[in-house]
């Protein structure tokens, strides 16, 4: 896929309606829309991110500059159009957050997976994020039991940027 003629934006409210529809379809039939609920795209729209292609909407990205931990911003939820993955797309989003958020001055960068989900678990720490400890262990993973929005059992990973690659986070 070509990168050219991508839209970088802040989203509005009316793109929640395009992730959600589209959600279904890049986790291969996984519903995990109720993860994303309306209310980030209406308050959280300046840290956040949409991308598209010839107004098609082939990435995104919601996260925020958490307000109770002054150092820490938090990448709530990503995703791209799976015929648009190791185009770079991922990492682009990434980048552009990270940079939003070293502006800010939160040198920690956050964010969750499920144990699951193998190939999030790679792109996040190919790009430097480490696995912090958890509850309990699943597959050889540490996982915090309980800690997503039905009890899900996640992965949390953190980035110091200050330790972050040159190629994951902009100079």
């Amino acid at each position: 896929m070509s990168c050219s003629g991508l839209t970088f934006r802040r989203p509005i409210p009316d793109d929640w309606n395009r992730v959600q529809a589209v959600m279904p379809e890049w986790w291969g039939g996984r519903d995990l829309r109720a993860m994303l609920p309306k209310i980030l795209f209406e308050h959280f729209r300046s840290t956040s991110l949409v991308v598209e292609h010839e107004d098609e909407l082939i990435g995104f990205l919601v996260g925020f500059l958490c307000p109770d931990h002054d150092d820490e911003a938090y990448i709530h939820f990503a995703g791209v159009h799976p015929a648009w993955r190791r185009a770079g797309l991922a990492g682009d989003l990434y980048r552009r957050f990270f940079a939003l958020a070293r502006a800010a001055g939160r040198p920690v960068v956050h964010a969750v997976t499920g144990p699951a989900n193998a190939g999030s678990i790679a792109f996040h720490t190919a790009i430097g994020f480490a696995i912090l400890p958890g509850d309990e262990e699943i597959d050889g993973l540490p996982v915090t039991v309980d800690h997503g929005p039905q009890g899900d059992h996640v992965v949390r990973l953190e980035l110091r940027l200050d330790e972050a690659r040159p190629e994951a986070a902009p100079a």
